[in-house]
């Protein structure tokens, strides 16, 4: 979840309102996702990157 917080740059607010859904599909970690911003309304795409060593994958399930 740390790494995902840096690789995003989402706020607090926006990072703890993500869902299994947002960052995997089908068992699989996607390589981009899009949110909603809480607070300006604004949607943000970003990246998730896997790192060697990182629970990515494993994090969420």
């Amino acid at each position: 979840m740390f790494d995902l917080a840096i690789d995003s740059k989402l706020r607090g607010c926006d990072l703890v309102r993500l869902k299994i859904g947002d960052v995997a599909l089908n068992g699989s970690v996607r390589s981009r996702s899009t949110v909603v911003q809480q607070k300006t309304g604004h949607p943000v795409q970003f990246e998730i990157t896997s790192r060697p060593g990182s629970r990515s994958a494993d994090g969420f399930g």
